[in-house]
């Protein structure tokens, strides 16, 4: 390809074309694997392109958490013909698609309205910057580290965080800042709370089988979602503080945070491609 220059981010080089001014869906994966390589998701995880053909230019790009009926009709009403979601809207095979289901009336309606759909799941989960990074800087942590390390790829990349704050809080004044970092609509906790909170394990999502990792490395408490009765038990008794925000609340700040990384990469390079995250609300809610 004529005119090529070349492109160096973190663990990954690419090359576009200097003069592109309409991106297709092609380039924009691109952009994403610079960004969050795909071999930085899970093998059990779906990533990339989930419907749409490669070759389609884009117009504007809708990023979100959840691939959900309500996005698809945000997406048309706002002339989107671009997804971006963090949760794959296909996770396991298919073995029909039947239109009377609601994955099959979202993955068909995107189809029908030429609206390309991606996922960018555990690799942003994993990649510096990602989900549970933008979790712990939202709390204050310094000195942020993986909780659990990626083997193929820079230190700063892999599972959770954990860090420490800049001066010890108590229960009361972490379990305020949790509040104000990601306004959850409930927190729910197992196991003693400390006197005092210095060193913290953050994992946006479903992260409890993670917390025997946070209280190895001496973590005074562990935020993160949908954390399974035994886990919860099992805190009890290891005498680790163990919060549950929720699923959407510890992983949706980063979806605003992805979406000015994506535009302001984009405008660093000339190339209009206007970008939104859409609104979206915890599915969950309290009685």
């Amino acid at each position: 390809m004529p005119g090529k220059r070349y492109i160096h981010e973190g663990c990954a080089s690419f090359a576009f074309p200097c003069d592109l001014t309409v991106l297709t869906v092609r380039d924009f994966l691109d952009i994403l694997q610079r960004y969050m390589p795909r071999r930085l998701a899970e093998d059990w995880d779906n990533v990339g392109l989930l419907v749409g053909d490669p070759g389609q230019d884009i117009r504007s790009v809708l990023v979100a958490l959840d691939p959900a009926l309500p996005l698809l009709d945000q997406a048309r009403a706002s002339g989107h013909n671009c997804i971006l979601t963090h949760h794959p809207a296909i996770f396991r095979p298919l073995k029909a698609l039947r239109t009377d289901t609601p994955l099959g009336a979202f993955i068909a309606g995107a189809a029908r309205h030429d609206i390309s759909v991606i996922a960018c799941h555990t690799n942003l989960d994993a990649v510096r910057g990602g989900v549970s990074d933008v979790l712990a800087t939202a709390l204050g942590l310094d000195r942020v580290q993986p909780l659990v390390a990626a083997g193929d790829c820079d230190p700063g990349c892999g599972l959770g965080r954990i860090g420490v704050l800049a001066e010890p809080v108590t229960a009361a004044e972490f379990l305020a800042r949790l509040r104000q970092a990601c306004a959850p609509p409930w927190i729910l906790e197992a196991g003693p709370r400390p006197e005092r909170v210095g060193r913290v394990a953050v994992c946006g999502g479903s992260c409890g089988d993670f917390a025997e990792t946070a209280l190895a490395l001496g973590a005074h408490v562990f935020v993160t979602a949908e954390v399974k009765h035994s886990v919860s038990r099992w805190a009890e008794d290891a005498g680790l503080w163990l919060l549950d925000a929720g699923h959407f609340a510890t992983e949706h700040p980063a979806m605003a945070v992805l979406c000015d990384l994506l535009r302001r990469h984009c405008a660093e390079q000339g190339w209009h491609l206007p970008f939104d995250t859409a609104v979206q609300h915890p599915p969950l809610r309290l009685a």
